[in-house]
C-alpha cells in the first residue's frame, strides 16, 4: 500500500507542477486555448492520443468488448490506429491547421460560425459540445474510480472528487500546454505499462498459447451447444461481426468529429510537424489501443473473479479490475497510475474544450457583448471548474444507479458529437458547395437520433445508433448541399484560396 500512494503522490506532483510552470503560457486567449498555435508533433501527438484513450477504453471498453468478441476485439484498436489517428492526421491535419488560422477560429463552433456565415450555427454547436461531453466525462470518472477502489479500497466518491480536483487545479493554471505536457509524460507512462501489465496477466495465465488454448474452450453465448460455438473468442471476426463493425466504426471514425480531438490541429505549428506527429500518434495507438483491446480479448478466463447483476448478466465495467487484482503491487501501483494518466489527460481536453467552447462561442457577444482577453480567460477558468462539478455530480449519479455502462456513456457522446460534426466538418474543409442548411440538416439528425434512442429505451445499442448517425451524415451533407441554394461563390473561392496560401506557408517548419 506504501509503494502505490508513493507511487501516487509522485505521480501528483508532477502533474500540478507542470501546470505550475506553464502557466506564462496562458497570458492570452489564444495560448490558454491553443498553446499559441506552436505546438510540435511530439506534444501534438500524445495529446491526440492520450485525448484518445483513456479510462473509458482501457476500463470500459477493453473489458466489454474483450468479454463480448474475444480476440476479434483487436479490430477496434487497429481501426483506432489506422482510421482514428493515421488517416484523420492525413487528411484532416493540414486543411484544419490552414483554414482555422484562416478563419482565426479557435474552437469548432467558431469554425462553423465563419466557415458558413452563421452565427447561430455557432450558438448551437457549442450548446451541443457543452451537453454532450458531460456523459464522455462521467464515463472517465467511472472507469479510473472502479480500479482505484480495487487497488486501494478508497470509496468511489473520494476517487471521483479528488479525480475532478487535479484536473481543475493544472488545466486552469497552465490551459492547453499544461495538458500538452502532462500529456507527453502521461502518455509515457501509459506506454510502459500496458506493455507491463500485458505480460504480467499473460504469464498469470500460463504463457500466450496456455491462454488462448483456454479461451478457445469457452463456449460463446447463446449457444445450443457448447461444442458448436467452441473457439469463437479466438476466430478472427468474433462471434458477433455486426455489432463489432458497429463498435469500429464509432470508435474509429468517431475522433473525425469530436471536438477535442480536431482542435489539436488548430494548434499545431506547421505541415512537417503534422506529418511527423501522424506517425508517432499511430504508433502511439497501436500499442495504447492494440493493447487495451488484446489484454480484453482474454476477459471470459477471469469469469469467476466479476460483478454479476441480479439477472446473471456481467458487470463489463468489472472485467479489467477484475484481470488485474492478483498483480504484484508494484504492477497494479503502475496500472492505477497507467489508467489515471490515460483519463487525467482525456479530462484535461474534454473539460477544457467544453469551458472554451461555451465562453468564446455562447457566452462572448451573445450574453456579454464586450469581453475582453483577461475577462475571457477568467470566464473559461470558472467554467472549466461548473464543467467539473457537472460531470462529478453526474459520475456519482451515474455510479449509484442502473442507467449504463461506460461504453454506454461514450457511445451517447460521441454518436452526438462525431454523427453531427463529422460530415460538416469534413466536407466544409473540402467543398466549396457545403451548405449552412445541409449542416443544420446533420446537427439535427445526429443529435435526434441519439436522444429518441435514449428515451425509446435503447430501440438499438448506443454504439450502433451513434456509428449510424457518422455514417448518415456523410450523405445528408451533399445530399442537403445539392437540394439547397449554394453559398456566394466569390466569398467561398476566396477563403479556399487563402486558405491554400497559408496551407503553403505552413510548409516552412518553423523550426
Amino acid at each position: 500500500m506504501l509503494l502505490k500512494i508513493l507511487m501516487m503522490a509522485a505521480f501528483i506532483a508532477v502533474t500540478i507542477y507542470i501546470g505550475f510552470r506553464t502557466r506564462r503560457s496562458a497570458r492570452d486567449v489564444d495560448g490558454f486555448v491553443l498553446g499559441g498555435r506552436k505546438v510540435g508533433p511530439w506534444l501534438s501527438a500524445f495529446a491526440y492520443g492520450t485525448s484518445y484513450f483513456s479510462a473509458v477504453v482501457f476500463v470500459g471498453y477493453a473489458g466489454q468488448f474483450g468479454w463480448r468478441y474475444g480476440m476479434a476485439a483487436i479490430w477496434i484498436g487497429l481501426g483506432n490506429a489506422f482510421i482514428g489517428s493515421l488517416l484523420v492526421w492525413y487528411v484532416l491535419g493540414a486543411r484544419t491547421r490552414a483554414m482555422t488560422h484562416h478563419l482565426r477560429a479557435q474552437t469548432m463552433p467558431e469554425f462553423f460560425g465563419a466557415r458558413f456565415s452563421s452565427p447561430a450555427l455557432r450558438i448551437a454547436a457549442a450548446i451541443i459540445i457543452f451537453v454532450f461531453l458531460i456523459p464522455y466525462t462521467a464515463g472517465v470518472y467511472n472507469g479510473l474510480s472502479r480500479l482505484f477502489d480495487m487497488a486501494f479500497g478508497v470509496p468511489y466518491e473520494w476517487c471521483v472528487i479528488v479525480m475532478a480536483a487535479l484536473t481543475c487545479i493544472y488545466v486552469v493554471m497552465g490551459g492547453y500546454m499544461a495538458t500538452a505536457v502532462n500529456d507527453l509524460v502521461q502518455g509515457s507512462i501509459m506506454l510502459f505499462g500496458i506493455v507491463a501489465v500485458i505480460v504480467a496477466v499473460l504469464a498469470s495465465h500460463g504463457g500466450f498459447d496456455q491462454a488462448m488454448i483456454a479461451l478457445s474452450q469457452v463456449p460463446a453465448d447463446g449457444a445450443a451447444g457448447a461444442a458448436q460455438m467452441q473457439g469463437a473468442y479466438v476466430s478472427i471476426f468474433g462471434p458477433d461481426l455486426f455489432n463489432l463493425a458497429g463498435v469500429f466504426v464509432l470508435t474509429s471514425l468517431g475522433t473525425w468529429g469530436m471536438p477535442q480531438m480536431v482542435q489539436k490541429f488548430y494548434a499545431i505549428k506547421s505541415i512537417d510537424a503534422i506529418k511527423r506527429g501522424a506517425i508517432i500518434s499511430t504508433l502511439f495507438a497501436v500499442v495504447v489501443a492494440g493493447g487495451s483491446y488484446f489484454l480484453g480479448g482474454f476477459a471470459r478466463l477471469a469469469a469467476s473473479g466479476i460483478e454479476y447483476t441480479a439477472a446473471g448478466l456481467p458487470v463489463y465495467d468489472s472485467v479489467i479490475p477484475a484481470m488485474l487484482q492478483n498483480m504484484p503491487d508494484l504492477l497494479l501501483g503502475l496500472t492505477v497510475v497507467l489508467v489515471l494518466s490515460a483519463s487525467m489527460s482525456t479530462l484535461s481536453a474534454l473539460v477544457l474544450t467544453s469551458s472554451s467552447t461555451m465562453t468564446l462561442d455562447f457566452i462572448r457577444g451573445n450574453f456579454i457583448r464586450e469581453m475582453n482577453a483577461r475577462d475571457q480567460i477568467v470566464m473559461i477558468r470558472l467554467l472549466i471548474v461548473v464543467f467539473v462539478l457537472i460531470s462529478t455530480f453526474i459520475a456519482l449519479i451515474q455510479y449509484n444507479s442502473p442507467m449504463t455502462f461506460i461504453a454506454q456513456l461514450m457511445a451517447i457522446s460521441w454518436g452526438a458529437l462525431a454523427g453531427a460534426f463529422l460530415a460538416p466538418f469534413l466536407y466544409g474543409l473540402y467543398w466549396q458547395r457545403t451548405t449552412a442548411a445541409s449542416v443544420w440538416a446533420c446537427f439535427i439528425f445526429a443529435v435526434g437520433l441519439v436522444v429518441a434512442n435514449m428515451l425509446l429505451g435503447y430501440a438499438m445499442s448506443p454504439i450502433n445508433a451513434g456509428a449510424l448517425a457518422m455514417l448518415a451524415g456523410l450523405v445528408i451533407v451533399p445530399l442537403v448541399s445539392w437540394l439547397t441554394p449554394r453559398p456566394d461563390a466569390a466569398q467561398t473561392s476566396a477563403l479556399f484560396k487563402e486558405s491554400y496560401l497559408n496551407l503553403h506557408d505552413m510548409k516552412i517548419d518553423a523550426d
